[in-house]
């Protein structure tokens, strides 16, 4: 990676084009809490004091979470899905790819699937701790919760069952389970008041199609220096498609 300065030595946004890591941390207390257990390189649309926008193409190497005896997360009973051991393992990010949008301070981020053909599905909001910057791209801590938003505006809540065994399990506790409810009622107002990213172009949004697909550096768990406000961009060197 290069670090990228402006003509007074000056640090300025990422700009379209860059590569970066949008990473999540493992949640709770102790064992693997706080270490990251989610990668994913994505490649930076739009970067400015209200919006980060990033692609997260597909056949993209990525991080995921897995049981120690090999068992993927979603085919683990509920019961167990947060007590037994965990490893992270490589795996590629199959499918469509996906449009994440998030604001800087936003308890959230929003995310935009396509079927074949770029035909529009849904908005994805992932309720998540507010993402914390660094000079290779930003980190957060998943909160289970989520609202599946629709083309006609319609919208239901997602993985409900999660977030409460995720409080029996002792992976949140009732702070943070009650700043959560906050956060997913406001995120609920905003999906019926229909505000922004919703009412805005981005289902008609494409990639450039120059765009490589970024390659997950070996230090991808590398814990960098934060940024308190505008990112040092780094980019990463062009890579042959991962897929």
């Amino acid at each position: 990676m290069t670090r990228g300065t402006d003509g007074n030595g000056g640090a300025h946004p990422w700009r379209p084009g860059d590569h970066i890591l949008w990473r999540y941390r493992a949640n709770g207390a102790g064992g693997t809490a706080g270490q990251f257990h989610i990668c994913r390189p994505v490649t930076v649309v739009q970067d400015t004091p209200d919006l980060l926008a990033v692609w997260l193409a597909p056949g993209t190497e990525c991080i995921k979470p897995q049981l120690a005896d090999g068992t993927p997360i979603h085919l683990e009973p509920l019961a167990t899905r947060y007590t037994k051991p965990r490893t992270t393992v490589r795996s590629r990010w199959f499918g469509a790819g996906v449009l994440k949008l998030a604001g800087p301070d936003e308890p959230w981020s929003v995310w935009l699937f396509w079927d074949r053909g770029w035909r529009f599905k849904n908005w994805y909001l992932n309720l998540e701790e507010p993402r914390t910057r660094w000079p290779g791209g930003i980190d957060s801590e998943d909160h289970f919760l989520d609202i599946a938003v629709y083309p006609d505006r319609s919208w239901e809540w997602r993985d409900e069952d999660e977030f409460a065994q995720a409080r029996r399990a002792g992976l949140l506790d009732a702070t943070q389970a009650a700043r959560i409810g906050a956060a997913a009622r406001e995120a609920a107002r905003l999906v019926s008041d229909w505000g922004p990213p919703f009412s805005g172009n981005w289902p008609a949004w494409r990639p450039d199609p120059r765009w490589r697909t970024p390659a997950l550096p070996d230090d991808w768990h590398h814990t960098g220096p934060t940024l308190a406000s505008r990112p040092q961009a780094r980019r990463m060197p062009d890579h042959p498609r991962a897929s």
